[in-house]
C-alpha cells in the first residue's frame, strides 16, 4: 500500500489526465460501434445470406494487429485522437455485431409465433420480444467491446492520443518501472470496473424467469 501511495503521490496529475483520456477513447468509440453495430445485427438477423459476408468481413478487421491499424491509418488520418477514434471504433464492432446477431436468431421461434397470434406487429415483437430475450447477450458483447477497448486504447498513445499508454511507454523508454506500473494497474482496473459495470447490467436486462432459471 505503501507503493501504491507513493505512485499516487508522484504520479498523481499524470494519472488523472491519461484516465480522462482513456475513457474519453474508449467511450466514443464504444458508444459509437453500437450505434452501427447494433442496429445492422438487427438488420443481419433478418437477412440471414448477407449476415456471413458482413460478418466475416468485420471479423477480418479484427485480425489486424492494433499496432499495424495505427500504423496504416497514420499517413491518411496523422496523429492525434481522431485516427486512434476511427481505429477504436472498427475494433468495437465484432462482438457487439456478432452477439446482436446471434441473440435474435437464438431467439425461440415459437415464442415468435405466440406474438403474432396476440396481434403484435413486426415492431412490437422486435421491442418487446427478441430484443428483450436477445439483451442479455447484446450487453455481453457490449461488455466484451468494452474490455477490448480499454486494452487497445493504451496503443493509442503511439499516435499521440494520450491514455495510459503514454505512461506505460514512457516507462518502457527509460527504463522507469514505477511508471509501467502506474499505467498498466489502472488499465487493468478500468477493464475490472467496466467487465462489473456490464455484468451487473446484464443481470438486471435479463428477464426474471431466465434470471431464476
Amino acid at each position: 500500500m505503501n507503493y501504491i501511495g507513493y505512485l499516487w503521490s508522484t504520479y498523481n496529475s499524470q494519472i488523472i489526465q491519461a484516465m480522462w483520456q482513456q475513457i474519453y477513447l474508449v467511450g466514443i468509440s464504444l458508444v459509437c460501434g453500437a450505434i452501427v453495430s447494433i442496429p445492422l445485427g438487427i438488420y443481419l438477423s433478418k437477412h440471414t445470406r448477407l449476415a456471413t459476408w458482413v460478418i466475416t468481413a468485420v471479423s477480418i478487421l479484427q485480425t489486424i494487429p492494433s499496432l499495424a491499424f495505427f500504423a496504416i491509418i497514420l499517413p491518411i488520418l496523422g496523429i492525434g485522437a481522431t485516427p486512434a477514434l476511427i481505429v477504436l471504433f472498427l475494433y468495437s464492432l465484432l462482438p457487439m455485431l456478432r452477439n446482436t446477431y446471434t441473440g435474435l436468431r437464438s431467439v425461440d421461434p415459437t415464442l415468435i409465433d405466440v406474438a403474432k397470434g396476440m396481434g403484435m406487429t413486426s415492431f412490437q415483437r422486435l421491442i418487446f420480444v427478441e430484443l428483450r430475450l436477445a439483451a442479455p447477450l447484446i450487453v455481453a458483447g457490449i461488455r466484451l467491446s468494452t474490455i477490448y477497448l480499454v486494452s487497445w486504447a493504451t496503443m493509442a498513445s503511439l499516435i499521440g492520443a494520450g491514455g495510459f499508454g503514454d505512461l506505460i511507454f514512457a516507462g518502457i523508454d527509460n527504463y522507469n518501472n514505477d511508471l509501467i506500473i502506474t499505467g498498466a494497474v489502472p488499465t487493468a482496473l478500468m477493464a475490472f470496473i467496466a467487465s462489473m459495470i456490464f455484468t451487473l447490467i446484464r443481470r438486471y436486462v435479463t428477464p426474471i424467469g431466465l434470471r431464476r432459471a
